[in-house]
């Protein structure tokens, strides 16, 4: 049965869009990711614990929850299932006081054809904006006093523009729920854990991109760029099959 899912996506937006979109203080440095792997750094947003707005930071995506032996426990924590958090005890506190948005523009998963064979996929808003994934921080020290800051995707069941490819999609929030997810006032697990559902299929969109997203270091345009695929297209299951 399919679980891991969302392994890889990308932020393109310019910075300034990036900014707006999400109502953020201060300056804005992010350049533009096509293929975002687990454990490189990436952009998330979060209330900043001094100041009453949101900032960007870079975090390692992985959560490394603070009581962990070591570092290697992110490689297994890039994604969160939306219906245990509340319980897990990795993710259980951070779900409570240290929510964060993952600002994306599209995100890659890979459909298997029969062997070993998988055409990946693109899917994003059927307008092409911003939009944001539902995640979770921590931070970890190590052995040398160094903090590390981390984070965790969400996941929760597919709806029908995934369900061909994948049964688990991430968690994406509209705009309207950025707040309540930020705000570190709401601790109850029962008030987030609502926001924590698939997201309408009608406004979202795929298209078939190259393989050339299934190698971490391919970091540029090629990666999304939409592709006709060699000979038959690949049979798509109903929904309802």
């Amino acid at each position: 049965m399919l679980i891991s899912m969302c392994g890889r996506y990308r932020l393109t937006a310019k910075e300034r869009y990036v900014a707006e979109h999400f109502d953020l203080d201060g300056e804005v440095s992010a350049a533009p990711r096509y293929n975002i792997a687990p454990t490189q750094p990436a952009a998330i947003i979060r209330h900043d614990p001094k100041e009453s707005g949101r900032t960007l930071s870079m975090m390692r995506w992985g959560l490394v929850p603070s009581w962990a032996k070591d570092i290697s426990a992110g490689a297994r924590m890039i994604n969160a299932v939306a219906e245990s958090a509340a319980e897990k005890p990795s993710f259980r506190e951070a779900l409570r006081q240290r929510r964060c948005l993952v600002p994306v523009d599209g995100f890659y998963e890979w459909q298997k054809l029969g062997g070993k064979e998988k055409q990946p996929f693109n899917f994003g808003m059927a307008d092409d904006s911003l939009f944001a994934f539902a995640g979770l921080w921590d931070r970890w020290r190590d052995s040398a006093g160094q903090y590390i800051n981390s984070f965790t995707i969400l996941t929760t069941t597919a709806n029908a523009l995934l369900a061909g490819v994948h049964n688990r999609m991430p968690v994406i929030l509209g705009p309207e729920d950025y707040e309540l997810w930020l705000d570190p006032g709401f601790n109850n697990p029962k008030v987030v854990t609502d926001l924590l559902k698939p997201f309408d299929a009608r406004l979202m969109k795929k298209y078939p991109v190259s393989t050339r997203v299934n190698r971490s270091e391919n970091d540029d345009p090629e990666c999304m760029r939409e592709i006709v695929p060699a000979g038959p297209r690949p049979y798509t299951p109903s929904l309802f099959s």
